[in-house]
């Protein structure tokens, strides 16, 4: 069974940061970075958010992307001496509610709560934490904030750990630090 933590935070609270941190104390070089985002034409600044992450990384790290079959990739890397690294479950939950498929997003959903308690090793799963604020206007927003509620609680409840970033402090919200 694998040792999983939730990381949550808002935008550049240090929540991707203290998972790097997280993943090298537990498991030094034997890590694999499971990117869910999709580079979008055009974004010059989604582009240079992207290369930070990427030049943040120890070479010895592998990189993998999985944007939308996340419970796969975590099948196919996830072992007892490495630690996995889901940077961001938010940008993946927008790949899934974004895709032509209706269906997409509550069979990945359904397949990642199943996998999870099965790997092996550690998992650290990093995401961000929308429900702090006003609700959104627009149907898609509204269901996006909704559907990142339900999939961090129901998350939550799998993990051994939960914690909560701000200002690039980890606060203790389930487990222990």
């Amino acid at each position: 069974m694998s040792a999983t933590t939730l990381i949550l935070g808002g935008v550049r609270s240090g929540k991707s940061r203290f998972a790097e941190q997280q993943a090298i104390a537990a498991h030094g070089d034997a890590v694999t970075y499971i990117a869910t985002a999709r580079e979008m034409s055009g974004d010059a600044e989604f582009a240079a958010r992207i290369a930070a992450h990427r030049t943040r990384r120890p070479a010895a790290w592998r990189s993998v992307e999985a944007p939308v079959a996340l419970a796969t990739a975590l099948r196919v890397h996830a072992d007892h001496g490495r630690a996995l690294i889901v940077d961001c479950l938010t940008l993946w939950l927008t790949n899934l509610l974004c895709a032509d498929d209706e269906t997409l997003l509550a069979r990945e959903r359904d397949a990642l709560l199943a996998t999870l308690p099965q790997l092996p090793g550690t998992v650290l799963l990093v995401g961000n934490e929308t429900g702090l604020g006003v609700v959104p206007l627009g149907a898609l927003t509204r269901r996006y904030v909704d559907e990142a509620g339900v999939l961090h609680q129901q998350l939550a409840a799998l993990s051994s750990r939960v914690i909560f970033t701000v200002a690039g402090l980890p606060m203790v919200l389930k487990g222990a630090l």
